[in-house]
């Protein structure tokens, strides 16, 4: 009888993934059928996490054909490729050649065929990668899925059934947030995050890659921290060698990577590109009604939708700027970001951009925008830098308009504290100590007292700054009540 005592319980070798490995150890254990979702967006590594901590567990493997690849395959239906993919996995693996399904509710059944004969009371763990991408158009997947689990695999105590997918948004409606046959029935669902600049940095020194932590960040900047994007940097090479020999060489590993998590992460991706290359031109992004007049999408049109399919997968943040009522549309995701200003529609690349161009302005501006993106992303160690890790807080960007009587500024981040602080932050990406002197001293006054006309009489204003070193003191250093550098971004 299957007592989960044969998967063992030495320390987790992979960088970053300690609570999921012990979360899916603990599932492989628990004596009773789990049906477990590992869902996040392409490349962050759900596929390795899964086959590192199982090894050579998996009673069964099948990934489903990307819609990239499948054009590929020459004449056939969707279905058919992909029930042939099936069928083929099954056969590999060990299953008695006999015909092609013709359903998926035939490849299920002979998926319980070939479990149930190799059945010796041991646990069982399926693995099925992508499963979004096997549910094409008017396939009946999902019902086929949910007629294999609701009506065997739910009740087999030592089977294990671990599903993946890029296409977040699809892996939420149709299994967590599912209204029908599958509503209830996922036993445990894990979010797979990017690495943090703690881990990033952990996983280049696990390779040999010796750069600072200020390149580290641009890294970061470059890949949002995705681990498979990490993995091209090379030691012994600079962080602008490396750059160029990623993006803008001929036959760069990451030349049509943009294209591939658009397919791998949306059904309708061309709508979604359109919006996601229409926030990329404004830093503090657009209101609902300014993406539909730049993109001439109509109103409804399921643009909400579109937008909480973005979300979803974390390339977009919805947001309500500070003291305003609307709300706004924001792209985060770093590597569309970079991409999307640097490599699309670059017709002749040149083989040294980036290393010929380090001090370019425009470069140094795509950094200072890069680096509030990367603070927006490390809250939780900026709240812990400041010790109010416990306190709740709401993020957000204000701009203040100039009026006939007074200028405008902006804030690149205020956080509202439940304790009655307000922290007024300044971002700086700088290569060395950032100085404060008379003309930048003037601005933060005016800025504070623009602000204190906004928040509550109860609520007190703590200036800080957030840079990569720190601050070079001075008579006017005073003005920042906190001081947050690298090193805090940077902790566990």
């Amino acid at each position: 009888m299957f007592d989960g005592t044969e998967i063992d319980d030495k320390g987790n070798t992979m960088i970053g993934r300690d609570s999921e490995t012990q979360s899916l150890k603990s599932l492989y254990r628990s004596g009773q059928a789990e049906l477990v979702a590992v869902y996040g967006r392409r490349r962050v590594g759900k596929t390795y996490l899964i086959s590192e901590t199982f090894k050579t567990k998996l009673t069964f493997h099948h990934a489903g054909l990307s819609p990239v690849e499948m054009e590929t395959l020459g004449i056939g239906t969707p279905l058919r490729k992909q029930l042939k993919h099936f069928y083929n996995s099954l056969i590999f693996q060990g299953m008695k050649k006999s015909r092609c399904p013709a359903t998926w509710l035939d490849a299920f059944l002979m998926l319980e065929l070939f479990l149930q004969e190799k059945d010796r009371g041991e646990r069982q763990v399926v693995f099925l990668d992508e499963l979004p991408w096997m549910d094409t158009q008017k396939s009946g997947f999902i019902t086929a899925f949910e007629g294999f689990w609701n009506t065997w695999g739910c009740y087999r105590d030592n089977l294990m059934v671990i599903v993946c997918g890029s296409a977040i948004s699809w892996i939420q409606d149709k299994l967590i947030n599912n209204h029908g046959g599958l509503y209830g029935r996922l036993t445990y669902s894990i979010k797979l995050s990017p690495f943090t600049l703690y881990e990033c940095e952990e996983f280049l020194q696990s390779r040999g890659v010796k750069i600072s932590r200020y390149d580290i960040v641009q890294a970061y900047m470059i890949t949002g921290g995705i681990p498979y994007y990490l993995k091209y940097f090379e030691k012994g090479k600079s962080l602008a060698q490396n750059i160029d020999q990623m993006f803008f060489r001929i036959g760069t590993p990451l030349r049509d990577e943009y294209e591939r998590l658009m397919t791998s992460s949306f059904a309708r991706p061309e709508k979604l590109r359109v919006i996601i290359e229409c926030l990329a031109t404004k830093n503090a992004g657009y209101s609902k009604p300014e993406i539909e007049n730049k993109t001439n999408f109509s109103r409804g049109g399921n643009l909400s939708k579109d937008f909480n399919a973005l979300i979803a997968s974390d390339f977009i943040v919805k947001y309500k700027p500070f003291k305003e009522k609307s709300y706004r549309y924001k792209l985060v995701d770093p590597f569309c970001l970079f991409y999307l200003r640097f490599a699309k529609d670059q017709s002749a690349l040149d083989n040294d951009f980036w290393q010929q161009n380090l001090t370019s302005s425009k470069i140094s501006s795509w950094r200072g925008f890069a680096f509030e993106n990367v603070c927006f992303n490390h809250i939780s160690e900026i709240k812990k830098a400041l010790g109010i890790s416990g306190v709740s807080t709401k993020q957000s960007i204000w701009t203040k308009r100039s009026t006939a009587d007074e200028d405008g500024t902006q804030v690149d981040l205020i956080i509202e504290r439940k304790d009655d602080v307000v922290n007024m932050c300044e971002i700086k990406y700088y290569k060395g100590d950032f100085v404060v002197d008379k003309s930048y001293h003037r601005t933060l006054v005016h800025r504070r007292n623009l602000l204190e006309k906004e928040i509550s009489r109860k609520d007190i204003i703590h200036s800080t700054l957030i840079t990569t070193n720190g601050l070079e003191y001075n008579e006017y250093s005073s003005d920042f009540d906190n001081v947050i550098t690298l090193d805090d971004l940077f902790e566990r």
